[in-house]
C-alpha cells in the first residue's frame, strides 16, 4: 500500500511587501536583497489574520482538488512554528473550522521542514493501514515575529499556507521519505524565547528570529546535498531519473546549488522564493500547488521534495505525482 497525493491547495495573504517597500523600513535596498536571496516580494498576513485562517483556505482548496469532503479525512497534520495559540493546536482549531469528524489532529514543529515531516508521518500511517486519507498542511505567519530593524532577517520571510491530501492507493505515490535533525546547530537559527524560557512582556513577547546567515547557508547546501544522495540511493535511482525538484524556498542560491548537485536544469526546478520569500513550513506545499495548477507538474511525474530549517531539521520525499 502506498500513499498518493490526491489534491493540493495553497493560500497567500493579499498584502504584498516589496523590496522597495522595505527600503523605507530598514537599511537595505532591492539590489542587495535580490543578489543575496533572489527575493523580490513577500506576502504579509493582515491584522487579525491568523495561521489557522491561512491554513483553512489552503486546506479547503486541497480537499476540493481531491474530491473529498472534510468528513472523509482520517488524520489531520499541521506543520507550523507560528501556531495561533499555545494550545489548542492549530490542527485542532482547523479541524473545527472545516467541520471534520473526530479524527486525530496534531501540529508538528520542525520549522521549515514541517511539511516534509508531516508527509513522512502521514505516509507511515497510511502504509501501516491505520488510516486511508490524511490532510497535511504547512502554514505560517512568520512575519509576526520578525524584528523589522534587523535587515539580515526581516527581508527573508513571508506568510502563507499550502496543503496536500494523501490517500491510500495500490499504485506508487510517495516512494520514500527521509527526515533528520541535529540540535547541535540550534544556535545558528532560532527564536530564543518560549513559554518556559525568556518570554517578555513587550511587543511580540520578545519574539524575534535570529540567524547566523553565512553559517546556515553553508550547512544547508552541504546537508541538502547529502539528503539528495540518500534519497536517490534508497530508491536505486540516478540524477537523470527525476522530472522535478520542488525545494524549500529559502534562498535562490541554495536552490541553485541543490539543482547543480542533481545536474538538473533550472527549468526543472519549481521556484517561488522570488514572490513568496521564505514561508517556512508552507513553502514546499505552496510551490507544489502552484506547479500543479499551472500544469507544469503532471500525473506520473517523479518529484523530489526537500527542505531544511531551524533545529536544524531537514528532510525529503520522493513522489510519483
Amino acid at each position: 500500500m502506498y500513499s498518493r497525493i490526491a489534491g493540493t491547495g495553497s493560500y497567500l495573504p493579499e498584502k504584498i511587501l516589496t523590496n522597495k517597500d522595505l527600503e523605507a523600513l530598514v537599511d537595505t535596498d532591492d539590489a542587495w536583497i535580490r543578489d543575496r536571496t533572489g527575493i523580490v516580494e513577500r506576502r504579509i498576513a493582515a491584522e487579525g489574520q491568523t495561521t489557522c485562517d491561512l491554513a483553512e483556505q489552503a486546506a479547503r482548496a486541497a480537499l476540493a482538488a481531491s474530491g473529498l469532503a472534510p468528513s472523509d479525512i482520517d488524520l489531520l497534520i499541521v506543520g507550523t512554528t507560528t501556531p495561533d495559540v499555545v494550545f489548542p493546536s492549530t490542527a485542532c482549531l482547523l479541524q473545527q473550522r472545516l467541520g471534520m469528524g473526530e479524527c486525530g489532529a496534531f501540529d508538528i514543529n520542525a520549522a521549515c521542514t514541517g511539511f516534509i515531516y508531516g508527509l513522512s508521518v502521514a505516509d507511515q500511517f497510511i502504509r501501516a493501514g491505520t488510516v486511508k486519507r490524511v490532510l497535511v498542511v504547512g502554514a505560517e505567519t512568520l512575519t509576526r515575529m520578525l524584528d523589522w530593524s534587523d535587515r539580515s532577517t526581516c527581508v527573508l520571510f513571508g506568510d502563507g499556507a499550502g496543503a496536500a491530501v494523501l490517500v491510500a492507493d495500490q499504485e506508487p505515490g510517495i516512494l520514500s521519505t527521509h527526515i533528520h535533525a541535529n540540535g547541535g546547530y540550534s544556535h545558528l537559527l532560532k527564536v530564543d524565547v518560549g513559554v518556559s524560557r525568556g518570554f517578555k512582556a513587550e511587543p511580540r513577547g520578545g519574539l524575534s528570529v535570529q540567524m547566523v546567515g553565512n553559517e546556515v547557508f553553508k550547512v544547508a547546501v552541504n546537508t541538502l546535498g547529502r539528503i539528495v544522495d540518500e534519497t536517490l540511493e534508497a530508491n536505486q535511482l540516478g540524477q537523470g531519473d527525476l522530472d522535478w525538484l520542488v525545494p524549500h524556498q529559502a534562498n535562490l542560491r541554495i536552490i541553485k546549488a541543490t539543482a547543480k548537485k542533481l545536474q538538473m536544469s533550472m527549468d526543472q526546478v519549481i521556484v517561488t522564493v522570488d514572490r513568496h520569500g521564505n514561508t517556512s513550513a508552507a513553502s514546499v506545499p505552496l510551490a507544489l500547488d502552484e506547479a500543479v495548477r499551472s500544469g507544469r507538474i503532471k500525473r506520473g511525474d517523479r518529484l523530489l521534495l526537500e527542505a531544511f530549517g531551524g533545529g536544524f531539521t531537514w528532510g525529503s520525499a520522493l513522489v510519483v505525482f
